[in-house]
């Protein structure tokens, strides 16, 4: 009976032995199984195609400006050449640039006339036929003086009636910068022709001085000939100042008005068919901190070739423009470097994206539009584009996000991701 009980006591040890073993072996078994599982859930994650990590920005309306913006220089208006009317000996002229000078008071030069020149009937009989030209047209400075007065006073008027109108919500704000402008340029037409009024003024005064020398007896009158100041500025160039004599007509100074000053700016033609006058322009980079407020009064018709710093031929338009805000005259002056930013078109409600998400494809605009977080290749229309955003005609609407400066990676239905933070508004 003992050796029965041993042998049960050993069978039953060997029987846990094996459960033991069989357990053992059935985790080693689990355990390469999961990692196996893992294995290959990670190499199908490593493999797997991510999505691309792009930057959306959402089509949006507002407002959208087209400009040009080009170096120019400012320039007086309304310059006067000094010259003598007749031949004779000119003393030295004291006179320097930047002096300044006073209408009516200020002698620019003296002229000692030649004797023989006065005596002679036929100069006497040419100053008489210029005094009558200039005394015409005197008059018809003036009749353009009253005319340019008349339609500033309508052009008021009719600024007064839009700005009631546009209080009461009753006219288009459009219409009233319209009303605005046309103040604006009808007060520059009326100071243009008051300053053309006094250069016939002084013509009138140089030619009535030409005729009091001479002497109806046929006696020499010795009274020299002052050239007096025209108008009240400065002297912008001394081109004779030594004695000497000098023919009639020889340019002997210009002086100018600071005042009358505007920018002259030289465009290149491709530029200059789409600005008009009335354009709104920004002067900018002058020397001064803030920009500057001005009009387009004219757009040149003739253009002409300049050659760049590059060494090529470029066909350029002048476009003279207006100040609008007042000007820092001690600070700006006559043939001084500006920059202008000439409004080309604007518009106020315009569905537009910026160019970073257009590429050329062909002749055609495209760009990729995000969906459920795929991307999709969309052809678009575009049409007026000032270098950072783009007017949309067609292909897009304003619920759409479209992807910025897509990488070389993302094509037709590419899985993309936008983070947080990084799209554009």
């Amino acid at each position: 009976m003992m050796k029965t009980k041993n042998e049960s006591t050993d069978r039953g040890k060997i029987s846990a032995a094996g459960r033991a073993k069989k357990r053992k072996d059935l985790w080693r078994k689990m355990f390469l199984s999961l990692f196996a599982v893992a294995l290959v859930a990670a190499l199908v994650a490593g493999f797997w195609p991510k999505p691309i990590k792009v930057e959306t920005v959402p089509v949006s309306r507002g407002a959208l400006t087209v400009t040009v913006l080009e170096e120019g220089k400012t320039r007086i208006r309304h310059r006067y050449v000094i010259s003598p009317p007749v031949s004779g000996f000119l003393k030295r002229v004291q006179l320097r640039a930047g002096a300044k000078i006073e209408k009516g008071k200020t002698v620019l030069a003296t002229l000692e006339a030649e004797p023989s020149r006065f005596l002679d009937p036929r100069t006497r009989s040419e100053a008489g036929a210029r005094m009558k030209a200039v005394e015409a047209v005197r008059m018809q400075r003036e009749a353009e003086v009253k005319r340019a007065k008349a339609v500033l006073e309508l052009a008021k008027n009719d600024f007064r009636r839009a700005e009631k109108l546009t209080r009461v919500n009753a006219v288009a704000r459009q219409q009233w910068d319209a009303a605005r402008t046309t103040v604006e340029m009808r007060g520059q037409e009326l100071s243009s022709a008051r300053f053309a009024l006094r250069a016939a003024e002084f013509e009138v005064e140089q030619v009535r001085a030409t005729l009091q020398q001479v002497s109806t007896s046929g006696v020499d009158n010795s009274t020299p000939l002052q050239l007096i100041a025209p108008i009240d500025g400065f002297v912008l160039n001394v081109y004779q100042e030594n004695a000497c004599l000098v023919a009639a007509g020889t340019p002997i100074m210009e002086v100018g008005d600071p005042r009358d000053l505007e920018a002259e700016i030289e465009l290149l033609s491709s530029d200059a068919v789409a600005v008009s006058p009335g354009a709104e322009v920004s002067i900018e980079h002058w020397g001064g901190e803030t920009s500057i407020r001005a009009r387009v009064t004219l757009v040149e018709p003739g253009g002409f070739m300049k050659i760049s710093a590059l060494g090529v031929e470029e066909q350029r338009v002048k476009v003279r423009v207006a100040f609008v805000d007042p000007l820092p005259l001690e600070k700006l002056g006559d043939r001084y470097r500006v920059e202008a930013r000439i409004v080309t078109w604007h518009g106020e409600d315009v569905l537009q994206i910026p160019t970073g998400t257009l590429f050329r494809r062909g002749n055609d605009w495209m760009t990729f539009v995000v969906e459920e977080g795929r991307a999709h290749l969309r052809r678009v229309d575009i049409a007026h584009n000032n270098g950072i955003t783009a007017e949309v005609l067609s292909g897009l609407t304003q619920a759409d996000s479209v992807i910025v400066y897509p990488p070389d990676s993302v094509t037709e239905g590419s899985a993309v991701r936008a983070d947080a933070g990084e799209g554009r508004k």
